[in-house]
């Protein structure tokens, strides 16, 4: 039996080849589904909803929030926009008015854009969250590894940067989703309902 063991958002990540199956044992990832629990907690307590739009998170956002029994009292839908052509066709964003605007992905102009348009081609939710960001290792935008943005849209906006320094894609992934979970759990615990 082989193994390896890397670090994952400050997470040890163990993969194991058994030889019958690959097992990806993850000690500590929990912190991301525990986010995503809390957050739904939170917007079951206040009869909110939320719709998602993420980047180079990749779907962990979501994935936290679906892994909740009961998600769809609360979670109306996402889109995972990672290329031009899932910007418009899921996010109603055209390419060529954000260009027009001066504004480019992995920037807080288009973290709070895709919230507000997500949350808009939602209908009903009563939240917008979204992710926009480099995971690794480069991007031609000219931000380094591990630059994100992320915008919560709703009673309360907010919009932050988190730039982790890290180059590893699959850490920045996790510390991404992670970063975008908190700041919406602080909003949900502070918006007046």
């Amino acid at each position: 039996m082989e193994s390896a063991t890397w670090r994952t958002a400050g997470l040890p990540l163990q993969f194991v080849d058994s030889g019958w199956s690959t097992e990806l044992i993850v000690d500590g990832m929990n912190e991301v589904f525990e986010l995503g629990s809390r957050a739904g907690m939170l917007l079951k307590s206040r009869g909110e909803t939320v719709a998602i739009g993420e980047t180079s998170a990749g779907g962990l956002i979501s994935a936290s929030l679906l892994a909740v029994l009961g998600a769809s009292d609360y979670y109306v839908g996402g889109a995972i926009t990672y290329s031009a052509r899932s910007i418009e066709a899921l996010a109603g964003i055209s390419i060529r008015q954000m260009r027009a605007d001066g504004i480019r992905s992995s920037s807080e102009p288009y973290a709070l854009l895709l919230a507000t348009e997500i949350r808009a081609r939602h209908g009903t939710a009563s939240w917008g969250l979204s992710e926009t960001g480099v995971a690794g290792p480069a991007n031609g935008y000219g931000d380094p590894a591990g630059h994100t943005c992320m915008a919560v849209v709703g009673t309360i906006t907010a919009v932050r940067t988190l730039r982790t320094g890290i180059d590893d894609r699959v850490t920045n992934m996790w510390a991404f989703a992670e970063a975008t979970l908190k700041l919406f759990v602080e909003i949900l615990e502070t918006a007046p309902t």
